[in-house]
Order: structure tokens, then sequence, then C-alpha cells
């Protein structure tokens, strides 16, 4: 999840790149921080979003556990020594053993790149909406920028901003508020 979140600052920092206009000398320049993680997890659709991939991430994992229960019965009824097994039946059953695990092997890497894929797009669309959210921000408010400050677990974008400068709350806001 935290691969998530970096690509999320990355995106968030680009996007918000392309709505800041030349300013001209003289010109004051208001700069806001926010911390997008906190918008994320805070934030409605946020938190349902969030949630979804968790979801998803979960039913697959019981698909997985129960694959896994699968092969730890078989290979227990292999290494039982009450069973008598003849030497086909044996080889049989090893043989069953081992396309399992290739198969479980296939679906466990399908598996990953499907939740990642989903990370990736939740990734994708709100950090677009983040970015709408604080650029309306930008413009109501009179900033210039609006900078992800990041946090210790990821890139720490803003080494140091007054805590007046923080716009997270209204960013939160007004992304419930564009996204209800």
């Amino acid at each position: 999840m935290m691969r998530v979140v970096k690509m999320v600052v990355v995106v968030i920092a680009l996007s918000l790149t392309q709505w800041i206009e030349p300013v001209s000398a003289g010109e004051v320049v208001r700069v806001g921080v926010m911390d997008q993680q906190m918008v994320m997890e805070r934030t409605k659709g946020g938190k349902l979003a969030m949630e979804d991939v968790k979801g998803y991430s979960m039913t697959r994992q019981r698909i997985i556990n129960a694959d896994e229960q699968e092969l730890k019965d078989l290979d227990q009824s292999l290494q039982d020594p009450n069973a008598k097994l003849t030497d086909q039946a044996r080889q049989e059953k090893e043989e069953q053993l081992r396309s399992k695990m290739e198969a479980y092997q296939r679906r466990l890497q399908e598996f990953n790149r499907e939740v990642q894929q989903k990370q990736r797009e939740m990734v994708v669309e709100y950090a677009q909406k983040i970015a709408a959210a604080a650029k309306a921000v930008a413009q109501k408010e009179g900033y210039t920028a609006i900078l992800d400050k990041g946090n210790e677990a990821l890139i720490r974008i803003v080494l140091y901003s007054q805590p007046t400068l923080d716009v997270t709350d209204s960013v939160i806001k007004e992304f419930d508020r564009q996204n209800p």
C-alpha cells in the first residue's frame, strides 16, 4: 500500500505543476501545503476506494488460503505413514500435488498482478480528484501552489512549513464537496 501512496504523491505533484501559472516579478507568491495521504484517508470517497481495494485483495487472499490448505492436505496424505498407497497411486498423487502447486503459483502471481492493477487504477483516479480539489482550494483562497507535505513513511517533499500553511482540511472538504 505504501507504493500506492508514493505513486499518489508523484502523480499529485506532477498534476499540480500543470495548474501553476507563471508568476510575474513583484507578485506575491502564496504557497500552501497538504497531506494527501490524510486527504485519501479522511474523505468519504477515499475511504470507500481504499476499502474497495482491501476487499478485492481479501477476496483473492481467501481463494489463495483455500488453495494452500488443499495443497497441505494433499501433501499430508502423501506423508501419512498409515496410508497404504501403491507405487502407482503414490506417483499419481505426487503428480497431482505438483500440478496443483504449479496452478497455485500461477494463480498467486495473477492475483498479485490484479491487486496491483486495481491499486494503480485507484491511485490514478484519486490523484486526479485530489489535484482538482487542491486546485479549487488554491483558486478560492489565492494560493499560487499547494504542495504535498509527504510524510515520514514516504517521500518527505516539504521539509518544513508553518502550520498556518496547511490546507489539508480545506482540500478534504472540497474533495468531499466535489465527490459526493
